[in-house]
């Protein structure tokens, strides 16, 4: 048996993280059942896992073979006692919503086994509490980011009552797939990428609702300047090549100001208000022309494969801390 010692995986919740994350697992080689509530849902599921597949076949990353292999692993399922009955990892990707996922752990602790490990995508909420106390040395977070079977990072978090041995079989799990884990050392509501991002937003907001700039100005800023050296060195060695010395004297300087945290954005809500809610609308910050949000989803993941591509064939740049 491999290091981490799973074979069979529950995942429960089939939305939009749920059916990517059961992918993740089947072309790692394990048997993964698919779990919803909701009908819909669970039949838009196998469409979506379909065309990621073929993205991903398309792209070079996988053969045609590994793809029907992987889609093979995948069963649907309505109930939840029976998706997680004989499971060695369940993956709980329900709504972000305290009250359901509440729900969802009694139901994993009424059926799953007793040596079973959960882990929670949840992206901020502190799952812990609601984890039954017999559950809770198995237990932890395990956030992804959309589309998994494409980002490769994976959040990976212990709360009060976790065991060592639980984040190191997930940890060997995800990096044995490819992936990259960032082991917490304590919990915080979103992680590094997403609190990053949220302080991203933030001043993004301002330079929008303040007339600094309009949507274009913004991303041509961040692809073409941010995002062309994080690829590459992240923030931290970007500071290296920089001379901490100069950001020392920026911090001391105080030439940046955080922007208030408000709790809204006008030009966001003037967006929201007129329907204009993103791609699968057709419209958000940009106009889509009336393209289907599969075909822009496609287009994502193919731009996405095709760096992190060059990025792997680049190698890294090297550097410990």
């Amino acid at each position: 048996m491999s290091e981490h010692g799973f074979r069979r995986v529950a995942v429960l919740g089939a939305g939009t993280m749920g059916h990517a994350l059961a992918l993740v697992h089947a072309l790692g080689g394990l048997g993964v059942r698919l779990q919803d509530s909701s009908p819909a849902a669970l039949a838009r599921a196998p469409g979506l896992i379909e065309a990621a597949i073929a993205t991903l076949v398309e792209a070079g990353e996988i053969h045609a073979a590994s793809a029907r292999a992987a889609k093979a692993r995948i069963a649907f399922t309505a109930d939840a006692g029976e998706t997680v009955a004989d499971s060695d990892l369940v993956v709980e990707a329900v709504l972000e919503d305290l009250e359901v996922k509440r729900g969802v752990f009694t139901a994993i602790d009424a059926h799953a086994p007793v040596d079973a490990i959960i882990a929670s995508n949840t992206s901020h909420l502190d799952v812990f509490p609601l984890i039954p106390a017999r559950r809770a040395a198995a237990s932890a977070i395990a956030h992804w980011y959309t589309p998994p079977y494409i980002v490769d990072l994976v959040d990976l978090c212990a709360g009060p009552g976790t065991a060592a041995p639980t984040i190191a079989r997930l940890k060997a799990l995800y990096a044995g797939l490819g992936k990259r884990p960032v082991v917490m050392k304590k919990f915080i509501p979103g992680y590094v990428a997403n609190r990053i991002q949220a302080a991203i937003s933030l001043e993004v907001f301002r330079l929008l609702d303040e007339g600094y700039a309009d949507p274009q100005d913004v991303d041509d800023a961040m692809r073409h300047g941010l995002a062309l050296r994080i690829p590459v060195l992240g923030h931290l060695m970007k500071a290296d090549f920089t001379g901490l010395e100069l950001t020392q004297r920026l911090l001391a300087y105080r030439t940046y100001e955080p922007p208030p945290v408000r709790g809204c954005s006008e030009t966001l809500d003037a967006l929201v208000a007129a329907g204009r809610t993103g791609v699968l609308a057709g419209a958000g910050y940009f106009d889509y022309g009336g393209r289907p949000a599969e075909e822009l989803f496609r287009e994502r993941d193919r731009r996405l494969l095709a760096l992190k591509r060059h990025l792997r064939e680049g190698g890294e740049l090297g550097g410990k801390a």
